[in-house]
């Protein structure tokens, strides 16, 4: 398990397959095994990724365990709704605020990590703020989180239902937890754009830490993807 940002993590769950499984996709075509992965299978990596010979990294898969901040999760849920032409399944399970009702926190950038609007002000982020502007909106931040949160509790004892009470918490700043299992091609496909120097950095501090991660089971075509496609 890896951390990310303040109180978030990464954990692989689950793994299906190496670069020899990329390998031996690619040679079923010819009945061909093998069983250790030589100089040969490494430069056969680089012509299926520099090619886009995809179909072969759809018999990998990993399965995550992802511990991140709501808006986070909202925009990488665009990785599992939006890829059915790499995958024919959705494999994304999220906790759920109708029947978790302890265990609330909440992502609080530090006084130097508010980031300043860009000139466009369509997207993105440019540079910092001041310390001192970042301080008052972190204090800010904290209050009003810490009175939903107290209000939330409150019509938890009152009886209110939690799948009507969560409309005390705050949101886009709430820690979700969910599985995602996802293809190696779908994987790859994720790094490509939110490692990107135009991402939203607290996604960015996520795919960092996957493509780290993964690196240990899926070495060689995780270099090919970078060198070819990255």
């Amino acid at each position: 398990m890896k951390k990310v940002l303040d109180k978030g993590y990464v954990r692989i769950v689950n793994v299906m397959g190496s670069d020899k499984d990329v390998v031996n996709a690619a040679r079923a075509s010819f009945d061909k095994e093998v069983e250790k992965l030589d100089d040969n299978d490494v430069r056969l990596i680089d012509y299926l990724i520099k090619h886009k010979h995809d179909s072969v990294l759809r018999h990998c898969a990993v399965t995550f365990e992802i511990y991140a901040p709501l808006m986070v999760a909202r925009q990488w849920y665009k990785h599992a709704v939006a890829s059915t032409y790499l995958e024919d399944q959705n494999g994304w399970n999220e906790s759920s605020r109708r029947y978790i009702t302890e265990n609330e926190e909440f992502y609080i950038p530090l006084p130097d990590q508010w980031r300043g609007a860009p000139e466009n002000r369509k997207q993105g982020s440019a540079g910092f703020v001041d310390n001192s502007i970042g301080a008052k909106y972190s204090q800010r931040l904290r209050k009003i989180t810490e009175e939903q949160l107290r209000l939330y509790q409150e019509a938890l004892e009152d009886g209110v239902a939690p799948e009507q009470a969560r409309l005390l918490l705050p949101a886009y700043g709430m820690y979700v937890r969910w599985r995602w299992t996802v293809s190696l091609n779908a994987l790859l496909h994720f790094l490509q754009l939110r490692q990107d120097t135009h991402a939203q950095y607290e996604i960015t501090q996520y795919a960092d830490t996957i493509a780290y991660m993964i690196s240990e089971y899926f070495p060689n075509t995780l270099h090919a993807w970078r060198l070819y496609r990255g």
